[in-house]
């Protein structure tokens, strides 16, 4: 049974008149008594009566009307569906990312999807950190990974979406919170909180180089899971922390002081990252739409 075979029979089935079913598929009329003749003989059964004066359903004809608007219906819906499929429209795409410093920029991004691409499942695998997001896209295990590097291994290529400034996470009641910048040399007798050192977290690479350069050794007391917890720990005045400006409209807490660094800092770059060898159109989509929504720097 063929698609035109389909269209051919409901056309004359609503005409009840073969030149103008004819007309209304934009052919010739004998192809389509060809296509209704054919559908006759594979269904084994006659669905038209016709006479020089007029044609009519048969019982079978009349039953089929239904059944063959669904199957055009599903056939039409299967073209469209390899179409969007073709540039991206459709498919699943996993992006992995860290959490609290990220979350604006994936919720615009997951918005843009829903809104342009509804046929994509953009699936979002927060509390993946840097090193973690960029294990799970050198395996193949996501799409896209949104983080913070100083090391990209081979094969993986990346766009910069925001370049955030390192700010100082202290409690209200330090010594420095009415300050509106610090240098880390006046934090040598504190003690800090850090993200886990085994997340190979680029903050805790930044504190430790900046610490040495300001001629002491930082003194890590306690780390925690996530940022927002890390942040619950400075506000209990467990410790200070290194943090990023991305973080602080996350985080609602009264007690807590965000303060600048004077030192010469380089900004970290936030990225998006794709494997260099991935052809997957959906991706991809997001990928371009990615450059629309998100800040593009670089």
């Amino acid at each position: 049974m063929e698609i035109q075979q389909i269209r051919s029979f409901l056309a004359v089935a609503e005409e009840l008149h073969f030149g103008r079913a004819a007309e209304k598929l934009h052919m010739a009329q004998p192809p389509v008594s060809r296509n209704i003749k054919n559908l006759e003989r594979e269904l084994g059964a006659l669905l038209f009566e016709r006479s020089t004066r007029k044609v009519t359903l048969t019982s079978v004809g009349s039953a089929l009307i239904a059944p063959a608007r669904d199957v055009l219906s599903a056939l039409e819906r299967m073209g469209t569906a390899a179409k969007a499929a073709g540039v991206g429209e459709i498919g699943r795409v996993r992006l992995a990312y860290a959490g609290a410093s990220s979350n604006v920029l994936v919720g615009r991004l997951a918005r843009a999807v829903n809104q342009q691409h509804p046929g994509i499942n953009l699936e979002l695998l927060s509390q993946n950190f840097a090193q973690k997001a960029m294990r799970l896209l050198t395996r193949g295990d996501i799409d896209l990974a949104l983080g913070r590097w100083d090391h990209l291994p081979d094969g993986i290529r990346t766009r910069v979406v925001a370049s955030e400034e390192l700010v100082i996470a202290v409690p209200e009641t330090h010594r420095l919170a009415d300050r509106v910048t610090v240098s880390i040399s006046e934090f040598s007798d504190d003690r800090f909180v850090t993200l886990p050192t085994d997340l190979g977290s680029v903050l805790n690479d930044r504190l430790r180089q900046m610490s040495r350069e300001a001629g002491f050794s930082v003194d890590i007391v306690q780390d925690a899971s996530d940022t927002w917890t890390l942040m619950s720990l400075v506000s209990a005045e467990v410790g200070c922390s290194l943090t990023l400006s991305s973080v602080i409209p996350s985080i609602a807490d009264p007690h807590l002081r965000f303060l600048r660094l004077s030192d010469d800092v380089d900004p970290v770059e936030l990225r998006i990252a794709w494997r260099a060898d991935s052809d997957d159109r959906a991706m991809h989509a997001v990928l371009r739409l990615a450059e629309e929504v998100l800040p593009d720097i670089g």
